[in-house]
């Protein structure tokens, strides 16, 4: 009786329980990223042609990655409370003081001069962006999710900068302060509804840190993040600021990247994908992600070590430059062979591989724990890739 009770558990369950840390997806490294405009690159490569390789990619705008499968962003911003910082960058200053022809004007020139986060990647040399402000990047994002209802959630990684490696050169950024993501915060709510969104108090629930959640009860279940969106923040070194007050992140936005151990560390980013940790780390339950190109070297020499090490990690979201069909010109790109995300195969059970032909991922999955409870739980898992859309 006890097996066919076994039986009858199983083949009653439904994908819906697939939980949302589950699948991989993969994402676009510094989404927001437009290039350098063609003269002022021109005269970087004369001046530090390792820097012009290394800023040498762009990416269409959001919608458009969006439409691709692309699933995590990521935004670079930098405050401006007062407005006009970055309205004047050094770049044309150099061609025209160079006798150099100017490129056309930044598109969002007007845009620059109104306070609030903005959008880039280097100030005064990288700084053309293809959405502006972060306001305005948050915008697109949440019409593409409501023009898309029921798709796999978004994550949406953010990088707060504050660097200056050129003072005689680049403006000097406003500091990072607990009032900066305080102000953060309030940008991200003033564009989307508290229902768009899996915050760390959706996850942690009654639980005493979300730590404990993630590791015990875990994350939502896939079906239920649909059409949501999920911030969170990239460097660790930004950790205590945030969670100043908020030491589980009460009442806050973002998820920040912290260390296990921790009572905010429910992510982590694993930016070597050849970490030897990797796996534990997700199948403990953390959210993990990493970067899968290598450097200019790599891409240039179609070297696919590191996305291969990536893709087979486990690691939830996979950040590229070159998502999809966003090829380099040596043909590297990351993609998955069926579709836009797959079943992860750190965590898919053997059923499900079986029925997705995921020989590869099987040779990782851990053993079953001993136990007819562990079992069941192992068992009742499953994963439609066709349904991951």
């Amino acid at each position: 009786m006890r097996l066919t009770a076994l039986f009858a558990l199983v083949c009653s369950l439904s994908p819906a329980q697939l939980k949302l840390n589950e699948i991989q997806i993969i994402g676009s490294h510094n989404s927001y990223h437009a290039g350098i405009s063609p003269n002022e690159m021109a005269a970087l490569r004369k001046s530090n042609p390792a820097a012009a390789e290394a800023l040498d990619y762009k990416h269409p705008g959001l919608t458009a990655q969006l439409d691709a499968g692309v699933r995590q962003l990521e935004i670079d911003v930098f405050g401006d409370t007062k407005g006009g910082l970055f309205a004047d960058p050094a770049g044309p200053r150099l061609l025209a003081k160079a006798g150099l022809p100017l490129d056309p004007p930044y598109e969002f020139r007007d845009l620059m001069a109104k306070p609030g986060f903005k959008v880039l990647h280097v100030q005064d040399i990288d700084y053309r962006s293809n959405c502006q402000p972060f306001t305005g990047c948050l915008a697109i994002i949440r019409n593409w999710s409501k023009a898309h209802p029921g798709h796999l959630p978004l994550f949406i990684l953010v990088e707060n900068k504050d660097g200056n490696s050129r003072p005689d050169l680049m403006v000097t950024p406003e500091a990072l302060t607990a009032a900066t993501f305080d102000a953060l915060d309030a940008e991200v709510r003033s564009v989307f509804q508290p229902a768009d969104l899996i915050t760390p108090d959706d996850v942690r629930g009654s639980h005493k840190t979300l730590e404990e959640a993630v590791l015990t009860a875990g994350w939502p279940a896939l079906d239920k993040a649909r059409g949501k969106v999920i911030f969170l923040l990239d460097q660790r070194r930004v950790g205590p600021l945030y969670t100043q007050g908020h030491p589980n992140l009460e009442g806050r936005v973002f998820f920040t990247n912290a260390e296990p151990g921790h009572p905010d560390a429910a992510f982590i980013e694993m930016n070597n994908p050849l970490a030897p940790d990797i796996p534990a780390l997700v199948r403990k339950g953390y959210l993990i992600r990493t970067m899968t190109d290598g450097g200019p070297a790599n891409v240039k020499a179609n070297n696919g070590d590191r996305r291969d090490a990536g893709l087979k990690s486990g690691a939830q979201l996979l950040s590229t430059d070159y998502p999809f069909h966003e090829m380099a010109p040596s043909g590297y790109h990351v993609d998955f062979p069926n579709g836009i995300a797959r079943c992860n195969p750190v965590l898919l059970p053997k059923s499900a591989q079986a029925a997705s032909g995921s020989t590869d991922s099987a040779k990782q999955l851990a053993m079953p724990k001993a136990g007819g409870e562990s079992v069941v739980r192992e068992l009742q898992k499953s994963c439609d890739e066709s349904k991951l859309h």
